[in-house]
């Protein structure tokens, strides 16, 4: 039963950051044998790609603009490396079971990217850098928060991955409506703005 929540937590954290996550699970599991960690994840070449990448994500995630960018790339391989976390948990189950569980770690991969997308695309309105950099440190912390509780604590990760999704969401869907608001107040003032301007 423990599994269901490693998945969906490990997929929500892999739609944030991907190659952090392989890392916190390599880790963790050299460190203290994790069962449920498979040992595949803490080969040294997977740990070093997998440090190359999460080198090159750190310092793209936090540039505007380069960020959204990164994330463009991204679309297809955070939900691709939840998909196959997730098979590598299941272990040895029967390949309905494995399809299920690949498809529950892509899905909520995918659903978590598209927030963060979403959310950087929003924080590149405001002039300041401040904010993106900010905001991908404190992603960082929590995908290695959500992580490491997933592997010590699972229900608990679960509960947090699933509030912080629904936040997520939530927040999306407040900033974009904000956003369209400016936009269009915007576009309304400018005509006006001319007027006054003509002789």
């Amino acid at each position: 039963m423990d599994l269901l929540p490693l998945v969906v937590s490990s997929g929500w954290a892999s739609g944030v950051n991907a190659y952090l996550v392989v890392l916190v699970l390599g880790f963790a599991d050299r460190a203290w044998g994790l069962g449920q960690v498979p040992d595949v994840l803490a080969r040294t070449d997977v740990l070093v790609v997998a440090g190359l990448f999460f080198a090159v994500e750190f310092v793209a995630d936090k540039i505007p603009y380069v960020d959204s960018s990164w994330d463009a790339v991204s679309t297809a391989i955070r939900p691709t490396v939840g998909a196959v976390i997730a098979v590598l948990l299941a272990g040895d189950v029967s390949t309905l079971e494995q399809a299920l569980y690949a498809v529950l770690g892509g899905g909520t991969a995918l659903a978590s990217h598209g927030v963060k997308a979403g959310l950087r695309l929003a924080i590149n309105t405001s002039p300041e850098p401040v904010t993106n950099a900010g905001t991908s440190l404190a992603e960082d912390l929590s995908v290695a928060g959500v992580v490491l509780l997933a592997v010590t604590h699972p229900w608990i990760a679960l509960t947090v991955v699933l509030l912080m999704l629904a936040l997520g969401v939530t927040t999306l869907v407040l900033l974009v409506r904000r956003i369209r608001r400016g936009w269009r107040r915007w576009r309304t003032r400018e005509p006006g703005a001319a007027r006054v301007d003509a002789p």
